[in-house]
Order: structure tokens, then C-alpha cells, then sequence
């Protein structure tokens, strides 16, 4: 009986022993897989410049000013312009790796899920594709956004696309070789695919506009529009929270 004691005395001393044992080796491998996983993370970025591709072999970085917000979990590649007091909050993508190149003026916010890319606008002879180009003051992009725009939540502007100033895209709206006018207002979940969209007028929710015809007949902006200063009060919240961030 004294032995059996001893006997499981002993045994529980050596599993002690080997559970403290595994312990401290498995917490050294757990600082170890951390240091890798630190080093890797430390060599991607989530704003980094283009790969290079049978149709752009040149890399290009992301300019972005000092006084833009770009959260860690959003993404901006390749030949991408970012201005002053911008927010771009997090799960939005700024991807400037087919199309290019993207820019995004002043004050304007890129909520969170947003995505700005476009079709390939380089042949692989190093020629540009016109059909994928917007031309904006002279110069042309893929994508171009201009000052004080507000692109909401889960909403899309897919290449070749211009949006003017003062705009507001709403939640999950889509806008696809097209050009949105200034003062406009797109409301959730409207799209806007291969037209022209005059300055000063919206697109009601769940409105999908294909044809110039339907473009020119949408309702104007009055005094009495609901969503008439929606944009204005965006920009205001997110030209105070890139500063925030920042500070």
C-alpha cells in the first residue's frame, strides 16, 4: 500500500515536471512564430506600390499627403494621389494596379469597404487604352474623385469613372465608366453604369441608370431635397476625424 503511494507520488511529480517542461518550450515557440510573424508583417505594407506586370513594368508608390488619414486595415497600391485631409477608414481598397492612375482630392472620405479600381488602361505594349481613360482638366486617369466627395460605405467607383466635387455616394452604390457631376447625390444602393450624370442631380435608392436618356431626365437637387446637405456634414465629421487620427 506504501508503495503504490510512492509509486503514484512519483508519477505525479513527473507529469508536473513534463507539463511545466512543455509549457515553458511551447512558450518559446510561441515567441519565436511572433518574431516571424512580426518580421513578415514588417515587410508588407498596407500602402505599397504596384507589382510590376506584363502591362506596367514600372512600380509606382502611393502619394499621399501628410494631413490624410489612412487607416491600418485599408489598402492603397500603386499610382494613387491622396490630398489634404482625406479619410480613408478601414476595409476600403484604393487599388491602383490595373488601372491608373487614382486620384483623390481634397477633403474628400473614403468610408469603410469602399473600393476604387479600374480596367487596364496600359496594353502590354505599353500603350494606353483610351476607352479606359477619364479625362479630367487636361490630364487623364483611370479614377478620378474630386474635392470634398464623400464615397459611403460598401459603395464602388470601378474605372474608367470621374465623381465631381461636392458629391455624395451612398451606401453600396456603384458608379462604372461613368462621370457624376458636382453637387450630386447618388443614395444607397443607386448605380450609375456608361453615362453622364449632369451637376446638381441625385439618383434615388435602388435606381440603376444605364442609358444618357434616363441620365438627363434624373431629378435635380432643389431646396427641399432631403439629402440636400447630407455631404456637406460628412465632410465636415470626416475632415475632423483624418486631423484626430493624425494627431
Amino acid at each position: 500500500m506504501k508503495l503504490n503511494r510512492i509509486f503514484m507520488a512519483l508519477l505525479l511529480s513527473l507529469a508536473l515536471t513534463l507539463a511545466v517542461s512543455g509549457c515553458v518550450s511551447q512558450g518559446g515557440e510561441i515567441e519565436e512564430g511572433e518574431s516571424v510573424e512580426a518580421e513578415v508583417e514588417s515587410e508588407v505594407s498596407n500602402i505599397q506600390a504596384n507589382p510590376v506586370t506584363p502591362w506596367n513594368p514600372e512600380p509606382t508608390e502611393p502619394i499621399i499627403d501628410p494631413t490624410a488619414y489612412i487607416h491600418p486595415q485599408a489598402a492603397v497600391i500603386g499610382d494613387v494621389t491622396i490630398g489634404a485631409s482625406v479619410m480613408v477608414s478601414p476595409m476600403a481598397s484604393v487599388r491602383s494596379d490595373e488601372g491608373m492612375p487614382i486620384f483623390v482630392g481634397d477633403e474628400t472620405n473614403i468610408q469603410d469597404g469602399v473600393v476604387l479600381h479600374a480596367l487596364e488602361t496600359i496594353d502590354e505594349e505599353g500603350e494606353p487604352v483610351e476607352k479606359n481613360l477619364v479625362e479630367v482638366d487636361g490630364k487623364k486617369y483611370a479614377v478620378y474623385v474630386g474635392e470634398r466627395v464623400s464615397l459611403a460605405h460598401q459603395s464602388q467607383i470601378h474605372g474608367p469613372a470621374s465623381v465631381g466635387n461636392d458629391t455624395f455616394i451612398g451606401m453600396q452604390a456603384f458608379v462604372f465608366k461613368t462621370k457624376v457631376g458636382n453637387n450630386c447625390v447618388l443614395e444607397p444602393t443607386s448605380a450609375a453604369i456608361g453615362v453622364t450624370i449632369p451637376d446638381g442631380r441625385y439618383i434615388p435608392a435602388g435606381t440603376v441608370v444605364t442609358s444618357q436618356a434616363e441620365a438627363d431626365r434624373l431629378p435635380e437637387i432643389t431646396d427641399d431635397y432631403a439629402y440636400r446637405h447630407t455631404n456637406e456634414a460628412v465632410v465636415y465629421v470626416n475632415v475632423n476625424l483624418a486631423e484626430g487620427y493624425n494627431a
